[in-house]
């Protein structure tokens, strides 16, 4: 079995992720390194909107491995993350072998009637393959159950076929909002990574990489004014791709509020960053009460 995509070291991770503007730390970097290293997967804990998911796809673009992403929801069943048959062509090749012929249901079950979900298509990939199961948190328990066999061995069980094991390794990542605890069985198969929402310093940093034409000294009073939020009691907090929304925003209007955030920016274009009323209320109260 061939290795997942990988990276050379810690820092050569660093510096392939900031060179598709994600904006890793030390410990993002080593963590990324290592699983590809040990065949491990990586789970990935924190709020919404953190990088939880971007993490991943920028992974996928620093090593040029195809993305596969299955999007976890409550009533995800096996059917669609693992594999289905496809009914209909097997219909089809009952109706050509013509009436009263006899068929063989073994040939009804053969690969080419298996449609590959993003599990198996990512066990069955040729090519280097980055495997995102988002927000793994809101799957049933029980369910749970289906990614186990994947992350232990990297193989899927097909009754009609038998095992089929990977060719080359998938490199995991398994990201959870941490709405419900996870299963000791799934964590144990992990490599652990808790990321929060950044700093000020890197917030700025990240916002200068994503936001074309945005100054330094704006990209610092946007992370200003959103750690400010995040420590309000706000029903929601402004996520990372809200800051870079909000961002691009205030650049595109550059011309009618300049690069100074004031109470007026603050109350008119709130917004584009907070989406939920009250949030936006409380917020701009705060603002314009503490400056007055």
């Amino acid at each position: 079995m061939e290795k997942a995509p990988g990276f050379s070291s810690a820092q050569d991770a660093a510096a392939r992720l900031r060179a598709v503007d994600y904006l890793p730390d030390d410990r993002i970097a080593g963590t990324v390194h290592l699983a590809a290293r040990m065949a491990k997967p990586i789970l990935v804990e924190g709020p919404a909107g953190t990088g939880k998911t971007e993490l991943a796809k920028s992974v996928a673009k620093a090593t040029g491995a195809r993305l596969i992403r299955l999007q976890c929801y409550e009533g995800l069943d096996e059917s669609k993350a693992l594999y289905e048959w496809d009914f209909r062509k097997q219909l089809l090749r009952i109706q050509a072998t013509g009436a009263g012929a006899d068929t063989n249901l073994d040939d009804l079950f053969d690969e080419a009637f298996l449609l590959a979900r993003p599990l198996l298509a990512a066990i069955r990939a040729e090519d280097p393959v980055v495997l995102l199961v988002d927000e793994v948190d809101r799957l049933e328990v029980e369910t749970e159950a289906l990614l186990l066999e994947v992350l232990s061995d990297y193989q899927v069980s097909v009754p009609e076929l038998g095992t089929i094991t990977a060719r080359r390794t998938p490199l995991v990542f398994l990201t959870s909002n941490a709405s419900r605890d996870l299963s000791e069985a799934l964590k144990r198969r992990c490599l652990f990574l808790h990321l929060d929402y950044p700093d000020p310093e890197r917030e700025r940093d990240i916002i200068l990489a994503r936001v074309p034409g945005i100054s330094e000294r704006l990209a610092a009073q946007v992370a200003d004014v959103v750690r400010s939020l995040r420590a309000m009691d706000l029903k929601k907090r402004p996520s990372v791709s809200e800051t870079l929304d909000w961002a691009r925003a205030l650049v595109l209007l550059a011309e009618d509020v300049g690069d100074t955030i004031t109470d007026a920016t603050v109350k008119n274009y709130l917004h584009v960053l907070l989406k939920n009323q009250s949030d936006i209320v409380r917020a701009t109260t705060e603002f314009t009460g503490a400056s007055a």
